[in-house]
């Protein structure tokens, strides 16, 4: 592969891993039947963190690792990447997170078939609120989202021990589920919500359904607009 195709292409295989083992644990906490049913939001905050870190060491040595549409914007306004790389980069974000939900589908075929609850069900894919209030449940993604990218702005000012860097963002993503998650199960990334829901759509599961796209656009603009205030105060800052 040429190096932007190669790059592209890494952000498409890490979303693809995130969302395979982030909604992965949420399938294990939620569907009937799993091994793990009703261990918690622990150990969902806790499997999240742990699917970045393996996200960012799997998709780091090809690209960026961005695997986040929120932090691609949030770096091209900080000039760490070109703006002609946005549009691919999401696409391929977006690609790997309808890819990763069906891998997650197929991992649990016969748990989806023993659930008939349709939240439970949708919870796997895609985020909601858990009470639904577009502004509040939009500040929660704004701030979220400013968190993450403000905390990987500033990681950059700092010199990790080689190869540690993926590990230190897993528990910033584990610090912001535990903190900040409860409202809305902080998305804080389009395309972790968006590639899921698409797939939920398409997908033949029973008892699945509506996908909610009615909410479907705060974790959408929530992040992107956390992420926007997020670079501009650190341009302001260095």
């Amino acid at each position: 592969m040429t190096g932007d195709t190669l790059t592209i292409f890494s952000e498409f295989l890490g979303t693809m891993f995130l969302i395979l083992l982030g909604d992965g644990v949420v399938a294990a906490v939620s569907l009937n039947k799993s091994k793990a049913e009703g261990a918690g939001w622990v150990a969902i905050t806790m499997g999240w963190g742990a699917a970045v870190t393996l996200a960012v060491y799997i998709a780091g040595f090809m690209g960026p690792a961005h695997i986040n549409p929120a932090v691609t914007i949030g770096f091209a306004i900080t000039g760490d990447i070109a703006w002609s790389m946005v549009i691919p980069f999401i696409l391929a974000q977006v690609a790997g997170g309808i890819v990763g939900a069906v891998l997650v589908w197929l991992s649990y075929l016969s748990h989806y078939r023993e659930t008939t609850d349709p939240d439970a069900i949708l919870g796997t894919f895609a985020t909601g609120a858990e009470i639904r209030d577009n502004t509040s449940n939009m500040l929660t993604e704004v701030i979220g989202t400013f968190v993450l990218v403000f905390a990987l702005l500033a990681f950059g000012q700092n010199v990790f021990t080689e190869g540690l860097n993926p590990l230190v963002v897993g528990i910033l993503v584990l610090s912001i589920g535990l903190s900040l998650g409860g409202p809305t199960g902080y998305a804080i990334n389009p395309a972790r919500d968006l590639g899921p829901r698409i797939a939920h759509q398409f997908l033949p599961i029973a008892n699945k359904g509506d996908s909610n796209w009615g909410y479907s656009w705060i974790p959408i603009v929530g992040p992107i607009l956390g992420a926007i205030l997020a670079a501009l105060l650190y341009l302001v800052i260095v």
